[in-house]
């Protein structure tokens, strides 16, 4: 009997415990939470622009439920996409987006769960992507407008988030990688091979040309200057032999038994002087007078 009164307070007790522990709970900093009473939302915590509500917080035990959000910004990689382009080029495009749940309610009752605003926002972040690109050629999309291209793309993204009414804003949305699919990289790297190839043998040939050009003009340069360089020592030769005439002449004039002689000596040194030489004369011949007589004419 003594046990009753016992057992009745530890039964209120945890009636009590599990009452308190389905009244109270805790919202953090980076969390916002939505009460629900029936499956009905009733009220927002802690959500972006209020400045209290975080921390331990109170509701309707076994008639109100909690569901918690992420108040700080979240980041979701899509799906690689392939997009056709304005020239009717096939991309492979990645993208990334960055946003945060600006209005918890209105996310719960459009999306309910982060699942479903994932495969929302894919399917947003696909015709975003189809729409802003399918408008610009492929060069452009890879390089040529790519700053212009991200401004783009991040607008319609949030003008498509907000017109949806997903209760969310899009910070951030950015095309990671444009590639060419794997079946068209390479007949593309073939074409841009033969076209640098083309470019190249360009380039060789109007190399050639120029060679042949210089080449040309160096050979002509040094004719002209050959050319001149004979004439020059042809004329300096001619002076000279013109000078050695005179002086000749000159010299014979004075002495003309002593030039007759000279010359001979010269014909004897030419006919003579390697030592190998032959020559058949009569006994008589002037060209040995200089061995029987001297310059004076007098035999020795």
């Amino acid at each position: 009997m003594k046990r009753s009164p016992l057992i009745l307070y530890a039964v209120l007790a945890f009636v009590a415990l599990v009452i308190l522990a389905n009244s109270l709970f805790v919202v953090e900093q980076r969390q916002q939470a939505i009460v629900l009473r029936f499956g009905q939302p009733v009220r927002v915590i802690h959500a972006p622009g209020q400045s209290g509500g975080a921390g331990l917080n109170l509701k309707q035990p076994f008639v109100e439920n909690v569901i918690k959000f992420d108040r700080r910004n979240i980041a979701m990689e899509a799906d690689q996409e392939e997009v056709t382009s304005a020239d009717q080029q096939k991309l492979v495009v990645d993208a990334f987006l960055r946003y945060r749940i600006s209005d918890p309610l209105q996310y719960y009752r459009t999306l309910r769960d982060e699942q479903t605003a994932r495969d929302r926002l894919e399917r947003l972040v696909n015709s975003s992507l189809r729409q802003v690109l399918g408008r610009i050629n492929q060069s452009d999309i890879i390089s040529g407008q790519r700053d212009q291209l991200m401004r783009q793309s991040r607008l319609d993204m949030a003008r498509r988030a907000k017109e949806s009414r997903l209760g969310i804003e899009v910070i951030d949305f950015r095309i990671k990688r444009a590639d060419l699919p794997a079946a068209n990289q390479a007949s593309v790297y073939r074409r841009m091979q033969t076209q640098r190839q083309q470019i190249a043998a360009q380039y060789r040939a109007q190399g050639e040309q120029q060679k042949r050009e210089i080449m040309a003009t160096a050979d002509k340069e040094v004719a002209i200057t050959l050319a001149d360089a004979q004439q020059i020592g042809e004329t300096t030769r001619g002076e000279g032999d013109a000078l050695r005439t005179r002086i000749f002449a000159q010299a014979y004039g004075k002495d003309p038994s002593f030039a007759a002689f000279y010359r001979s000596m010269q014909a004897y040194e030419t006919g003579l002087g390697q030592g190998d030489s032959t020559l058949v004369l009569s006994p008589d011949s002037a060209f040995f007078k200089y061995f029987e007589q001297g310059p004076g004419g007098s035999k020795r």
